[in-house]
């Protein structure tokens, strides 16, 4: 009875601490739902923990109505950025580790460098590159950023799977007359779609929240991304509060709910490739 008690007070305090934590990490989201719900007049700093006394969707629909286009051009960046990414990541990762070659450590750790450097030191050559190549301030080269700025991470991910998978199993298929592309096709292919769940969420998460990179390269408002448009809406001399902290919640929204709804197969796949890499 003695051992029974104390492991329900043990387990309460557990769950105490944990709804703390849940709590204090929520307060912004809280703050942000119910000032977005308030009329311009009632937003007051000193009483921004108060709940809205007369709610109004008014500064949903405003904030929506400028950055509703954004917020579509971020879906048309996002989208193929994470997929052509995770693809390119998963035959990175197949080759670093079912593919053996002479350097290929090496060369994986030059891979991963890409994983530390700062975006701020490489925006002017970007641009110029860019430039160049006739894709500066495009959806299209942004797309291309991401998808570079993606490979390190990405491989560094499927590769930690894929050297859970036995080598028997392409043996099998090199047996069967499966070449390089055949054993990634028909063997690891199919198998890797809790791979694909981790990197998929992790990319459109890195490349929804992207604020510095598409802000440099699309110069144009009106091809920007969401983030670009919510601080746009910040005025010169005021705020509309409501207004942007609406802005701000149509901005986390669809990383919210990809989360809410995935989370659990985010984390199955997180833990796949944990037994070897």
């Amino acid at each position: 009875m003695k051992m029974t008690l104390q492991r329900i007070w043990t387990r309460g305090a557990i769950y105490l601490v944990i709804i703390a934590f849940c709590a204090f990490y929520l307060m912004p989201f809280y703050v942000m739902v119910i000032t977005s719900l308030k009329p311009y007049t009632d937003v007051n700093v000193t009483r921004m923990w108060d709940l809205p006394t007369s709610p109004t969707v008014a500064g949903v629909a405003e904030a929506w109505r400028l950055v509703s286009p954004n917020f579509w051009n971020s879906m048309l960046i996002t989208v193929p950025a994470a997929l052509i990414s995770s693809l390119i990541g998963s035959i990175n990762g197949y080759v670093f580790a079912k593919w053996r070659f002479r350097g290929a450590d090496t060369l994986f750790i030059l891979f991963l460098v890409g994983m530390f450097l700062p975006y701020q030191g490489i925006l002017i050559p970007l641009v110029q590159i860019l430039q160049m190549v006739g894709l500066y301030a495009s959806v299209v080269g942004l797309i291309l950023v991401h998808c570079i700025f993606g490979i390190p991470i990405t491989a560094l991910l499927f590769r930690g799977y894929y050297a859970s998978i036995p080598n028997e199993l392409l043996d099998a298929g090199k047996i069967d007359g499966c070449g390089f592309f055949g054993l990634y096709r028909w063997i690891l292919l199919p198998i890797s779609m809790p791979a694909f769940a981790v990197v998929l969420l992790w990319q459109f998460t890195s490349i929804w929240n992207d604020y510095l990179i598409g802000l440099v390269v699309l110069s144009n408002p009106r091809l920007a991304p969401v983030n670009v448009a919510v601080q746009n809406i910040t005025g010169s001399f005021t705020t509309e509060w409501n207004v942007q902290m609406a802005a701000a919640l149509i901005a986390a929204l669809p990383t919210i709910i990809v989360y809410l709804a995935l989370g659990k197969l985010f984390m199955r796949g997180l833990l796949a490739g944990a037994l070897k890499g």
